[in-house]
């Protein structure tokens, strides 16, 4: 649990930058991304933000590039697909598999790399505002709003308690490893099962625990949220200006471009 997403988000120095402005950056790289025809203004966007993550939150590129390897990775494969079957018109290319034909046509490739270029735009965005700003100040963003306390405190509730079943989790997983539980496949097979079934029972136990110490320090049913001001330098203002500057001008010159 020392490489969470939060505990980066901490520590990171956008952390202190005001959140409005980067839920506005977020959002509009978002609609921005999605609403292109062309795959060069998502691709801006994903090498924009990764840059703002890695370079001014201060996060470790290994660490920024291994967790977005793994909706890469899925995206590749389905961007493989779109390629071979979606799209009309002359192939570029084909083969023959089994008497079957497969090929790839100029509009499935480019669709193929449009839903590349969105899916690395919209990740890249949601893991700036992941890494550099904790959940809780996410809270109080959102209150703000003036959202329903009940939903607010629900959301609060289910985020404290992923990271209870981690630690129930973790705390059990290292008691079946040091007494040998994953030695084989049989033993592994059964430690994985009496895992999966008590981590209900010391997950609820745990939360006892919780709303006891909850009652102790004088919990009424209202969580209090605390909002920093925080506000924004010309510093700020002036990279956010040139950042959208930039994707609306390409948003215009390529809404009608095409890489094939």
């Amino acid at each position: 649990m020392a490489h969470i997403l939060d505990d980066y988000a901490v520590l990171s120095p956008l952390r202190y930058r005001n959140n409005w402005l980067k839920i506005a950056i977020v959002t509009f790289g978002l609609l921005a991304g999605v609403s292109s025809n062309s795959p060069l203004v998502p691709f801006i966007i994903a090498i924009c933000m990764s840059f703002a993550t890695i370079y001014f939150g201060k996060i470790p590129a290994s660490f920024y590039l291994r967790i977005l390897a793994a909706p890469a990775g899925f995206v590749l494969v389905s961007a493989v697909i779109i390629a071979f079957f979606f799209g009309e018109g002359a192939k570029l290319f084909s083969f023959d598999i089994f008497g079957l034909t497969f090929g790839v046509s100029r509009a499935g490739l480019n669709m193929a790399f449009l839903v590349l270029a969105r899916t690395l735009g919209g990740m890249s965005c949601l893991f700036f505002l992941s890494l550099t700003t904790p959940m809780i100040e996410l809270f109080s963003v959102l209150k703000a709003t003036k959202l329903p306390d009940s939903f607010l405190e629900i959301a609060m509730m289910m985020y404290r308690y992923i990271f209870v079943f981690l630690d129930v989790a973790i705390g059990v997983r290292y008691a079946q490893s040091v007494r040998l539980g994953y030695k084989d496949f049989r033993t592994s097979f059964r430690s994985m099962v009496m895992l999966g079934t008590n981590l209900f029972i010391r997950s609820w136990e745990q939360g006892e625990k919780i709303f006891v110490s909850m009652n102790s320090r004088c919990y009424d049913g209202k969580l209090i949220l605390l909002d920093e001001k925080r506000p924004i330098n010309i510093a700020e203002a002036l990279l956010t200006v040139i950042y959208f500057a930039v994707v609306i001008v390409a948003f215009y010159f390529t809404r009608d471009a095409s890489i094939f």
